[in-house]
């Protein structure tokens, strides 16, 4: 398997402390300076961090970007049912910002990026899923892609039928060689039980700031480290 090097990172979430890490950011309200006001008005807070975390990673616009959430902008669909069940006319505005895709394509538009948007939602395995798309790419002849994994939680109604999860968002570079500063990603498999609870954007970010050693996904029975660096 083709040597896999994380070259760079942004995360946000305020249910973190930064512990002097500069490329996590925890105020509560993100800027989304990124995008004109016209769009940044149309997107929540994740996707506002997103946007700005993406700007500073594809600064060319012309990087390849994975994005995966399990639930997406929840809150936006649910208020369209309730607004359809009432007798309300349904809001293309409203509904296009509530696709899976939504982000990454208010990001597109923004930045002038035309290459491959890709959203994904794997039922809790998003973390393996962003790590496989991204293999395929780079095996495929890219020398980077950025993947973006973020969210939050799901509407208080569906509470009880979801993991608890916190707001938060993760973007990263990956690539096949190593930059200044880069570190060797290992993958393997292990074997864990379903009932293992699955990863979330805030077992990423603890992750890369060295508060995990491991992060592993239940569903596609892989684990994820950075390998020590021999003296």
């Amino acid at each position: 398997m083709t040597d896999l090097y994380l070259q760079d990172w942004r995360a946000w979430t305020p249910h973190r402390e930064t512990a002097g890490e500069c490329r996590l950011d925890t105020r509560e309200k993100p800027a989304g300076a990124a995008v004109p006001s016209m769009l940044r008005r149309r997107l929540n807070l994740l996707g506002r961090a997103v946007c700005d975390m993406l700007a500073t990673l594809d600064s060319g616009a012309d990087s390849i970007v994975l994005h995966a959430s399990r639930h997406g902008d929840g809150e936006r669909t649910l208020e369209m049912l309730y607004g359809l069940n009432d007798g309300e006319p349904l809001s293309p505005a409203r509904f296009g910002l509530s696709v899976h895709n939504a982000t990454v394509g208010v990001y597109s538009i923004a930045s002038g990026n035309r290459r491959s948007q890709q959203a994904v939602a794997a039922s809790g395995g998003e973390w393996a899923a962003l790590m496989a798309e991204a293999r395929g790419y780079l095996a495929d002849g890219q020398p980077s892609v950025i993947i973006v994994f973020s969210d939050q939680p799901v509407p208080r109604r569906f509470a009880a039928y979801a993991p608890e999860s916190s707001s938060a968002a993760v973007v990263l570079r990956l690539g096949r060689d190593p930059n200044p500063g880069a570190r060797r990603l290992s993958e393997t498999s292990v074997e864990l039980e379903l009932e293992t609870a699955t990863l979330q954007p805030l077992d990423i970010i603890d992750w890369l700031m060295d508060r995990r050693r491991v992060v592993a996904c239940p569903l596609s029975r892989r684990s994820w480290q950075f390998p020590a660096v021999r003296p």
